[in-house]
């Protein structure tokens, strides 16, 4: 189990310049978490340029590093098979990729094959819901249960083995989620705030993570991985700032708004 610290960063889908439907959830909101393919891969170099080739990990093959550097993408878009998958092997790095099990084999999401593909060649493979609800955090309990619970199964099956790892959705993050996460045999359990210390819910570790959205330059991921103070207080910082409005039922139009603004500026 995690007891040290540990610096995540959360991708999500790659794609090619204009096609940012191709892999993953669609439409405008999720193209702001989605890297082309030609930044994703000058991300990788600035990360490798940092900390060198053996400073990743994965939860299931801690290694002996001061502080250990995962790298995870969420959703289960088909692009985490090709190309990320293959452009993280070109640095001897594995990563975590977390499902959403009910898009399993739909158009642009992973297929079976290729989820078993990516496990065996080393990948960590996990949950990330069964249906990536809008509010993880306002899911009852039996919502939770059949979140958790029935995607873990779903994975097993596919994978014959128990799988243990798991990222919140959307970042809505609370004890209860992770409660029930703990309860449906989930042992690490990434969230999105901002953080290198894990803490504890029952026996499960819930690690932090730092984000990289599309049009941020490959020098915050290289700040991020060689852990430089101020790209994670920059981060800490703003999540400060979002953490009491994610409990607000307007959030979610409030981040598009600004997501949207932000991207606007930047084109």
């Amino acid at each position: 189990m995690i007891t040290r610290q540990a610096l995540s960063i959360v991708y999500h889908d790659v794609v090619e310049p204009g096609q940012s439907d191709a892999s993953g959830f669609p439409g405008k909101l999720a193209g702001h978490y989605k890297l082309d393919r030609a930044d994703f891969v000058r991300h990788l170099e600035a990360i490798h340029a940092a900390i060198g080739s053996k400073g990743v990990d994965t939860t299931d093959a801690l290694h002996n590093h001061a502080v250990r550097l995962f790298l995870t993408f969420d959703d289960g878009g088909s692009s985490a098979y090709s190309p990320i998958a293959d452009s993280l092997e070109r640095f001897g790095w594995r990563g975590h990729f977390f499902v959403t099990t009910n898009y399993i084999g739909t158009r642009s999401f992973l297929s079976k094959e290729q989820i078993r593909e990516l496990r065996r060649r080393g990948h960590v493979i996990g949950s990330h819901s069964a249906t990536h609800p809008g509010k993880m955090s306002a899911c009852d309990w039996d919502q939770l249960v059949e979140e958790w619970g029935v995607s873990t199964v779903v994975l097993a099956d596919i994978l014959g083995e128990p799988v243990t790892t798991a990222a919140v959705p959307g970042g809505f993050y609370s004890r209860k989620v992770a409660r029930c996460a703990a309860a449906a045999g989930i042992r690490v359990l990434f969230n999105s705030e901002p953080t290198m210390v894990p803490h504890r819910v029952h026996n499960c570790a819930v690690m932090g993570r730092y984000v990289v959205l599309r049009g941020m330059p490959p020098s915050v991921s290289a700040a991020l991985a060689s852990g430089r103070q101020w790209e994670r207080t920059r981060q800490s910082l703003a999540w400060s700032i979002k953490k009491p409005l994610k409990s607000l039922s307007g959030y979610a139009w409030l981040r598009r708004m600004w997501l949207n603004t932000v991207f606007r500026e930047k084109e």
